[in-house]
């Protein structure tokens, strides 16, 4: 089963590009550095506020 979705986001140039360059950075693709952020920003949110369960995603 495949449980992976796409997401689709806007940004302008000077964005694109700085995000770019903090990736290869970091060593990271665009794509792997945009799920760290992601990631980072879910975990701190669960930190603060507590897991987010499967009953809260209904």
């Amino acid at each position: 089963m495949n449980d992976k979705v796409h997401l689709s986001i806007r940004m302008n140039r000077e964005l694109h590009d700085k995000l770019q360059y903090v990736a290869a950075y970091d060593g990271r693709s665009m794509s792997k550095q945009i799920l760290y952020l992601i990631t980072t920003c879910v975990r701190d949110f669960e930190k603060e506020h507590g897991p987010i369960t499967p009953e809260d995603l209904k």
